[in-house]
């Protein structure tokens, strides 16, 4: 433990740091912090309530009026089951064709011309992170990273990208350039070059200071076929880091927590560490960074896609006691908690330690561990073996817990 989380962890949990306590008496203390934080968090609750009623209701108002006239209310931005239905109902209806049907963060094609034929994968997105700067990163190295970590959980060798501007007038060219060099700085540690791209501006108030659109294309060397639908029972589960990293930064660099803590985005390209781990052959037969929705929300998404059961230890699941110390305030599950440097990786079981091995051996997988495994019955479920024996149901969230982090 660094020397950050152990004074967080003292400054949470003081009694867990005395010596010569026993067991039975450390239990006592626990549970009576966790009553006394739950308490707490109640009171927050409805202070906030009790402050901010007449706005609360004149929004709700708002709400059902628009209701009434037929409108609809948008909050799926963060992925979860109604991002889902969604893009289910919605643009797979007006778009739908086999490529786009897979429903996977990029799509892989073959072409043909000349006697060769080659794989290739093809992504896009789009990013609002608000704050636009933040501890390990910004709006532009989480686009380029973004898109290029789309690129490698097909397994693609990321090539090229484009890069869309939509800046808002007004916007500081001091803060422009400080991005764009981020941009840049984070491609060539990529791999990749910015091809292409566009610039718009809009008028004040037609948009929150800047967003940014990049796509990508990679090339695909070997033959397996990674897929949310490839994951079979007896499988293990590892994950690349901890959980949350990301989100729990864009949280504190928000104000939204009176929190000093070195806690860093992690946002980062991955495709060296996926090239690492392509190299041991290792019989992969699933990749997916958890971004919006983290770990438990990507993890539903590969139980429905492959009709299995994800089995996760939460002894085992990594997370730095900032981020859980940061979410337990705001009463916030940092499985939910998303990340921008981190992979999940269905592997056969007879391949997992030697996979592991070489994550370790990787400066972006040094805390990479095995979280669980991947069942039969029952299918399409994810579930959490507790600290204390028990088993809950990890399901995918409705809406969000945390707004625009990427």
């Amino acid at each position: 433990m660094s020397e950050s989380s152990a004074d967080f962890s003292r400054a949470f949990y003081p009694f867990l740091h005395e010596a010569d306590r026993e067991p039975q008496e450390l239990m006592d203390e626990l549970r009576y912090s966790l009553l006394e934080k739950a308490r707490e968090s109640a009171a927050v609750r409805e202070q906030f309530f009790a402050e901010n009623q007449d706005a609360l209701l004149a929004a709700s108002l708002a709400m059902a009026r628009a209701f009434h006239r037929g409108h609809k209310m948008f909050v799926c931005g963060n992925g979860g089951r109604l991002m889902h239905e969604l893009v289910e109902g919605l643009f797979l209806a007006y778009f739908r064709n086999p490529l786009l049907a897979a429903l996977e963060d990029q799509t892989v094609f073959e072409v043909s011309g000349n006697g060769h034929s080659s794989r290739l994968a093809f992504t896009t997105d789009s990013y609002v992170v608000t704050p636009l700067f933040f501890p390990g990163g910004d709006i532009g190295r989480l686009a380029v990273s973004g898109t290029v970590n789309d690129l490698a959980m097909s397994g693609a060798r990321p090539l090229y990208l484009s890069a869309g501007f939509i800046l808002e007038e007004g916007f500081p060219v001091a803060d422009l350039k400080r991005i764009l060099e981020s941009m840049r700085v984070t491609a060539e540690e990529a791999g990749v070059e910015i091809v292409t791209g566009d610039t718009k501006v809009v008028q004040r108030g037609g948009a929150d200071k800047l967003f940014i659109n990049t796509a990508g294309i990679g090339l695909i060397e070997h033959q397996l076929q990674l897929s949310a639908s490839g994951a079979q029972a007896g499988d293990k589960v590892i994950l690349s880091g901890p959980m949350g990293d990301h989100g729990a930064t864009i949280m504190i660099a928000r104000g939204e927590l009176e929190l000093e803590t070195e806690i860093r985005s992690d946002a980062a390209p991955l495709w060296s560490l996926v090239e690492a781990m392509l190299e041991t052959g290792a019989e992969i037969h699933a990749l997916r960074d958890p971004t919006r929705g983290g770990v438990a929300t990507t993890l539903n998404e590969i139980a429905l896609s492959s009709e299995v059961c994800i089995q996760l230890d939460e002894q085992a699941l990594p997370i730095r006691e900032e981020v859980k110390g940061a979410c337990e305030i705001l009463g916030l599950d940092p499985l939910y908690i998303g990340n921008e440097g981190c992979l999940v990786a269905i592997v056969a079981a007879a391949d997992a330690g030697r996979l592991l091995t070489r994550l370790n051996d990787q400066a972006l997988g040094r805390e990479a561990c095995i979280i669980g495994t991947v069942r039969a019955e029952p299918p399409g479920i994810v579930t959490l073996r507790t600290g204390f024996g028990g088993t809950r149901i990890v399901d995918m969230l409705a809406g969000e817990q945390l707004p625009r982090i990427c």
